[in-house]
């Protein structure tokens, strides 16, 4: 998936005229969940368990992080706006966990990939631009549940669509580098497949403030 991520980034920093400006991001932060329902179904039986999901910003391996890279418009004439394709590496675990549940979470990722649409106002001071943006994708999550006795879901799975918005601040340092604050709400839905047979189905509504790097480059 991160080969796939750095290909897709390679791919857009390829296309585009000599006035093109392109920026590659990455950034980390605090992550945090509301909590939703989760429906199992087994056979001819569902349950529907009222989840508590913790965000996991700093347990389970990895911290919430992400990268981006963002093409702007400027050879298009449309300076102010841009297209970035954006993944979020966020994780959420039910706490405490439904009874009879041994295992409920995605501590590797819920993995949100967005093509996202980006609007940045004139800088302020000189430095400071202010953006924000709307995008929507899918979600990758590695989905983990297992019952008491039962068998364990372990496993990548594509489960749904995913959307997202954002806004922030970014502080040119120099000519091709920066650092920035963003707040971030994203939604996802996903119906994943649980071994032995039978199905998850839950929406999830993550939100994180990051602060990141840039380092930008081509025409600006």
């Amino acid at each position: 998936m991160r080969r796939c991520l750095l290909a897709c980034l390679i791919s857009m920093a390829a296309i585009g005229g000599a006035r093109a400006e392109y920026v590659i991001s990455a950034y980390g932060g605090y992550n945090s969940s509301f909590d939703s329902t989760v429906d199992v179904a087994r056979g001819p039986s569902t349950r529907s368990l009222d989840v508590e999901w913790d965000g996991r910003t700093f347990e389970s391996g990895a911290p919430y992080y992400g990268v981006r890279g963002t093409a702007w418009l400027n050879d298009l004439g449309q300076p102010h706006w841009g297209v970035a394709l954006d993944y979020a590496h966020a994780k959420v675990a039910a706490d405490p966990l439904p009874a009879g549940v041994k295992v409920l979470e995605f501590t590797d990722g819920l993995n949100l990939l967005t093509v996202n649409a980006l609007y940045r106002a004139d800088p302020l001071m000189g430095r400071v631009t202010p953006y924000a943006g709307l995008g929507a994708g899918i979600a990758i999550p590695h989905v983990e549940y297992q019952e008491v006795g039962g068998p364990r879901t372990f496993e990548y799975q594509v489960t749904g669509p995913a959307v997202q918005a954002l806004a922030g601040a970014d502080v040119a340092l120099t000519d091709f580098l920066s650092v920035f604050g963003e707040v971030k709400l994203a939604y996802s839905h996903h119906d994943a497949d649980l071994t032995g047979g039978g199905s998850l189905k839950t929406d999830i509504v993550t939100n994180q403030f990051v602060l990141g790097a840039s380092f930008r480059f081509g025409a600006q």
